[in-house]
């Protein structure tokens, strides 16, 4: 996302001399995910960043892929998983490709080490509880309803104040970004974009910590966690100016895109990735055309895999969903509204309904975890007589 941001202080030229008040050297560092081509920032330390006193091996990054040798639509009823853990460690990888990795957690536990993702741009929202993140590059303070965006290589800490807590996690391989039609060549919001500069928080708050002791870095990459020790404190940072770093956009920031007729759901999208995207369902007037049916109609996933996160409200187009269930609508098979839902939509004036929705243009995997929260009842969702047979059986 291309807008400059600077905290704390920095030199009149970057690559120049800027002194500590004991006359040393600050440590310039520069920061970008694509080497010294795209966007980074620069940021200046009080002690080198480089200076570590021990290397140890962590535990391995293991993903257990679901063999469950079918193609059907799942339903995750997350609101069954188990609390605790930590905001990281504490995190349940459900579904996986070479793209990105979609989990969720419940944690109840403080970080008391500091956490870099190496391999995985970030995208954490926050469906329960609310707390900050203490980055390297400041604090931003989160609640319900943030997306929070942590580019890889971020060293943070995540902090929650309350006792119940949610998220819904995604690792991208690639790089997460703003689509391009909301944006000009030059990288600012259009007009028409259905959110702007105004509705990001970008980095405030304490900055600098001057501290010695022993500090925790664990370090994720190729699957595998290794802490780095340091005797200073990792964010020692005295300040840094450029366009990468972390921000938070809020949901209901999200002015939702309508027409006469049922809009499809790319009017709602609200990040890019390599090969998959993520959209915001948002309240919102329904289609003014007097003949309109607002319930989306029936569409044959052929080629992406739709997975939908429901936050809150009433799901106009589904039975039997919670707050936190998670669907799975792979490629290859038709879905579309509940029975009923379709005809039922006709002459209502909006819904009121909150949900993330991640589809990906290469088949999603489940996993073991995802194994245990699954509703096998919900491919027959659609077919009531059968759906009340398999129930009775079980």
């Amino acid at each position: 996302m291309m807008i400059y941001h600077q905290l704390g202080k920095v030199p009149h030229k970057r690559h120049t001399q800027f002194r500590r008040p004991d006359g040393e050297l600050y440590q310039e560092h520069l920061f970008g995910a694509e080497g010294f081509h795209g966007v980074s920032s620069l940021l200046y330390h009080n002690n080198p960043p480089t200076r570590t006193f021990k290397v140890a091996q962590g535990p391995k990054v293991e993903i257990e892929k679901w063999e469950e040798g079918v193609l059907r639509h799942h339903h995750l009823r997350t609101a069954n998983m188990e609390e605790g853990g930590d905001p990281v460690m504490g995190r349940k990888v459900l579904l996986f490709n070479k793209d990105v990795q979609i989990g969720a957690a419940r944690p109840t536990e403080s970080m008391d080490y500091f956490y870099k993702n190496g391999e995985h741009d970030e995208l954490i929202f926050i469906h329960e509880g609310e707390g900050y993140v203490q980055t390297m590059f400041g604090r931003l303070d989160f609640h319900y309803g943030d997306y929070v965006f942590i580019p890889r290589g971020t060293i943070y800490q995540m902090v929650f104040e309350t006792e119940k807590n949610k998220i819904l996690t995604v690792d991208s391989t690639g790089p997460i970004d703003i689509p391009d039609r909301y944006l000009s060549d030059k990288g600012q919001f259009l007009e028409n974009s259905p959110f702007c500069e105004r509705d990001i928080r970008r980095p405030e708050g304490q900055l600098f910590y001057d501290e010695e002791g022993e500090f925790e870095v664990k370090i994720k990459k190729q699957g595998q966690i290794t802490s780095y020790w340091y005797e200073h404190h990792p964010f020692d940072v005295v300040g840094w100016d450029g366009y990468l770093y972390p921000w938070i956009f809020n949901i209901k920031d999200f002015e939702p895109i309508t027409g006469r007729v049922h809009q499809p759901p790319p009017v709602h999208q609200t990040f890019k990735a390599p090969n998959y995207v993520v959209c915001s369902f948002c309240p919102r007037k329904y289609d003014y055309h007097p003949q309109s049916i607002p319930a989306p109609y029936a569409h044959s996933n052929v080629d992406s895999d739709e997975v939908l996160y429901y936050v809150e409200g009433d799901f106009m187009s589904r039975k039997g969903v919670d707050e936190g269930s998670i669907t799975q609508h792979p490629g290859g098979i038709p879905h579309g509204p509940h029975p009923g839902k379709y005809e039922e939509s006709i002459g209502k004036e909006g819904t009121d309904e909150y949900a993330v929705m991640i589809d990906t243009f290469y088949p999603l995997h489940l996993t073991t975890e995802a194994k245990k929260l699954d509703d096998d009842s919900y491919p027959y969702s659609w077919n009531e007589d059968v759906q009340k047979k398999v129930e009775a059986e079980e």
